[in-house]
């Protein structure tokens, strides 16, 4: 098997020590592998990345590309369409068309194109998984995987109920298995079914009962979090707050922070977490960010993502329904409602932020204060929610934000003024270092995620590597890498699509007491729609397959 070279590059490797060091490095099929010691065996191939900065591939942890509610939204959002130029079909590849939700083949394209090469959707009912598989596989460049929703299943919240942990943690891995997923959701826990089975319904504190089940968001967060604990699943428990959006609702998040009593825990879109202020009042409404990451610094057992919004249109959508349809209500915009049975919901809409606006300036400014108040950048990584805060195309924006304050402080001082008063943004001076954005772009993610292949360049790690030309301008940077290596082949030179590739479905398969499964087949029987015999996900659905973890 012949071997790749990229040679001369400054390399950034933060997982192995490594902090803008000229270093060379050797490829092998699809891993990178030590230098040969045999001087006979040279490279096929040798890239020349002298002056250019060397990186592993991106990782997004936290983004909606598939599934039912990504393709709702597609058919709910023809003018933009319209409005976008398509991504036109060439030699090697398919047309796909744009905006704040792509299509698949586009999806795939432009996530390369930016150097990522790991997307993670966030948020897929398993009833729906085999349609996601599929939407996933037509993703092209990029390995994937999804969350399997969980906060307001039946099932746990009968187990919940009838206090059996060890049957609530065989549960939740006989679902990931069936699903093929990779990681346990929890969105609005409890609130989502309140949503369903009361009108308007929803939960506002922790301790609040869901009527249907006399269970507490508090007991779904702990009782989650222990069992994904106990089966030592690689990625914590992913939470999505109760709350999410309304003002006042720091203190939801940092009560579930402290409902997670020492497990891991991920708490997702942090930003839209964590708003003081109360009864919808634009006059108190303020940032919340200091006491919620002094929490989160003070806590290993945390990370987050930040869920960074940016200025211009977009779409909401979310497993949490009860809040699309509060947005649809703010914006006066079309809507979709979608309850999936016995396991979770859904909720569409466009939004659209505004620059001159004080809540949405908040939000802004609230997501940089969250980048630059954690201490720990492995412990902070950056996602905007896809689309819900903007789209993945702006991250070289907000890495621009965080490495250039003269630029973050140019932006503050464009938006509503009062933004300076409700937030401690304008005094905070940080910087972002190289190293320090290749951590909360791809190291970081893929350790909280517990991808030992992914977001390093030591050998054995997975050749997924991005190289970028410096430039004084970050955002000019990092928005068009010079090239993209996904498993040791070069599918992005310059922005364009180079060779056609198709990554790897990422997925876990818990043990556990398989005598459970008659008990969840007679609750199938009794109450799904589908039989239970059809309800797991083979494995042709996965199409190029990767071993599970």
């Amino acid at each position: 098997m012949s071997y790749l070279k990229i040679a001369g590059g400054t390399v950034y490797d933060p997982a192995n020590g490594i902090d803008g060091e000229v270093r060379d490095i050797w490829i092998r099929g699809s891993q990178i592998v030590e230098p040969p010691s045999d001087p006979q065996d040279v490279p096929e191939r040798t890239i020349d990345a002298t002056g250019l900065v060397v990186m592993p591939g991106g990782v997004d942890m936290h983004c909606h590309i598939a599934g039912p509610k990504v393709n709702m939204a597609r058919k709910m959002r023809p003018e933009e369409k319209r409005r976008h130029p398509p991504v036109r079909r060439t030699p090697l590849t398919h047309s796909g068309s744009m905006g704040s939700v792509p299509s698949t083949f586009a999806t795939g394209y432009k996530y390369a194109a930016l150097g990522y090469t790991t997307a993670f959707d966030a948020a897929i009912p398993p009833l729906a998984a085999r349609h996601a598989h599929e939407e996933l596989a037509d993703t092209p460049c990029i390995d994937r995987g999804f969350y399997v929703l969980m906060g307001n299943n039946h099932f746990i919240m009968k187990c919940l109920q009838q206090n059996e942990p060890e049957k609530l943690k065989s549960f939740v891995a006989w679902l990931l298995g069936a699903a093929k997923g990779y990681a346990a959701k929890l969105v609005n826990p409890g609130g989502v079914e309140e949503w369903k089975t009361r009108q308007a319904g929803n939960v506002s504190h922790l301790d609040q009962k869901v009527a249907s089940f006399d269970v507490t968001p508090r007991q779904i967060i702990r009782g989650v979090a222990a069992a994904v604990d106990e089966l030592g699943l690689p990625h914590a428990v992913h939470v999505h707050c109760n709350q999410l959006g309304m003002p006042g609702n720091w203190q939801v998040t940092l009560d579930t922070m402290q409902a997670l009593e020492g497990h891991r825990g991920h708490l997702t879109h942090i930003q839209f977490h964590s708003y003081g202020g109360g009864d919808a009042d634009e006059n108190t409404f303020n940032s919340k960010v200091v006491p919620l990451a002094e929490y989160v610094n003070a806590h290993p057992n945390l990370t987050v993502d930040v869920g960074q919004v940016l200025f211009g249109q977009t779409t909401s959508m979310t497993g949490d329904g009860p809040l699309g349809y509060y947005l649809s209500n703010v914006y006066k915009s079309k809507w979709f409602s979608g309850d999936t049975e016995l396991e979770a919901g859904c909720g569409i809409a466009p939004i659209e932020y505004r620059q001159k606006s004080l809540v949405h300036g908040l939000q802004w400014a609230i997501g940089l204060e969250w980048y630059l108040l954690v201490q720990d950048p492995w412990r902070v990584v950056m996602s905007t929610d896809h689309p819900n805060g903007g789209s993945f195309l702006a991250y070289p924006q907000i890495i621009r934000l965080l490495m250039d304050r003269t630029y973050r402080r140019d932006v503050l001082y464009s938006i509503h003024p009062q933004v300076r008063q409700r937030s401690v943004l304008e005094d905070l001076d940080r910087q972002y270092t190289l190293n320090e954005i290749c951590i909360i772009t791809r190291a970081a993610p893929a350790r909280i995620l517990g991808l030992k292949h992914k977001g390093h360049l030591g050998p054995g790690a997975d050749a997924d590597i991005t190289i970028y030309t410096p430039h004084e301008n970050k955002e000019t940077m990092f928005e068009l890498p010079r090239y993209v290596i996904k498993a040791g082949r070069v599918i992005v030179e310059q922005g364009e699509i180079r060779e056609p590739h198709y990554g790897n479905t990422l997925f876990v398969n818990p043990e556990y007491d398989r005598s459970l499964e008659t008990e969840i087949a007679a609750w199938f029987e009794s109450y799904y729609t589908i039989r239970f015999r059809n309800y797991p996900v083979g494995e042709e659905y996965l199409h190029a397959k990767q071993d599970e973890l």
